[in-house]
C-alpha cells in the first residue's frame, strides 16, 4: 500500500480521507512545519512516500532541477470543486495504485495526467 507525505499546502481533508481509508500519511503541518521544499522532497524520498501537494514549485524541482523523488501528486482543484477533492484523491490513489510511485501526477477534478519519472 502506498505511503504519503502531505505538504503544508495540501488540503487537510485529503489527509483525513486517506487516513480514514487506512493509508499511511504523514502531514508536514504536524511534523515539520515550515520546512523548505527541498527538505520536504528529501523527506518524501527518504521515507519512500509519495508527496501530496498543491504547490507548483515541486514541478520545477522535479523537472527543471532534476530532484529525485518517489512520486509527486500535484493537486489542481479550483475553489468551486473543493468539496469533491478528498473523494477524488482517494479514487485516484485506489485506481492508479503503484503507478503513482516514481511518477509525477497532476490531479484535477475530471482529469489525471501521470508522467513516469526517469530513474
Amino acid at each position: 500500500m502506498q505511503r504519503f507525505l502531505a505538504d503544508e499546502s495540501c488540503d487537510f481533508a485529503v489527509v483525513r480521507a486517506l487516513r480514514a481509508a487506512n493509508y499511511d500519511v504523514v502531514a508536514v503541518a504536524e511534523t515539520a512545519r515550515g520546512a523548505t521544499d527541498e527538505r520536504i522532497i528529501g523527506l518524501a524520498l527518504g521515507e519512500r512516500r509519495i508527496l501530496l501537494t498543491e504547490d507548483k514549485d515541486f514541478g520545477q524541482l522535479v523537472f527543471a532541477s532534476a530532484k529525485a523523488t518517489g512520486g509527486v501528486m500535484l493537486i489542481r482543484f479550483p475553489a468551486s470543486a473543493r468539496d469533491a477533492l478528498p473523494a477524488r484523491i482517494l479514487d485516484v490513489v485506489r485506481r492508479e495504485g503503484t503507478r503513482l510511485e516514481r511518477s509525477f501526477a497532476v490531479v484535477q477534478p475530471k482529469r489525471t495526467r501521470i508522467v513516469a519519472l526517469p530513474g
